[in-house]
Order: C-alpha cells, then structure tokens, then sequence
C-alpha cells in the first residue's frame, strides 16, 4: 500500500532539469521518463536507504555518504 501512496505524491525532481541533462547527453526524453512514477520511485527508495542508514548510525541527519 506504502508504494500506491508513494506513487501518487509529487516529483521530487524538476522536470525540465531532468530534460535539459539528457538532452546534454544527445539523448530525447520520453514523457514516461517525466510523467511515470518511475524516476520518483527510484529517488524515494535511495533517499529510504540514506535515512535508514543515517538511523543506524544515531543521526537524524542525512549526509551525502548516506547516499
């Protein structure tokens, strides 16, 4: 049920930052890429493992070696 919500909730990326990268690259970018649930699923379970690491470790804070 955590995953339906998860994939309901607001991207927590800006989309044309996303775009502008991959048109760096010589690459489109589909509107799935943007408008699917895929790329926000990916960035919340990184950001799951970040802060259940930096809870392990004592710390309310999440730092970039948590990533």
């Amino acid at each position: 049920m955590a995953k339906k919500a998860a994939a309901k909730s607001e991207p927590l990326f800006v989309k044309s930052k996303v775009r502008e990268f991959i048109k760096g690259k010589g690459c489109n970018t589909s509107s799935g890429v943007l408008d699917g649930d895929a790329l926000n699923s990916i960035i919340m379970g990184m950001l799951d493992k970040a802060v259940k690491r930096a809870q392990a470790n004592n710390r309310k804070t999440v730092k970039a070696r948590d990533l």
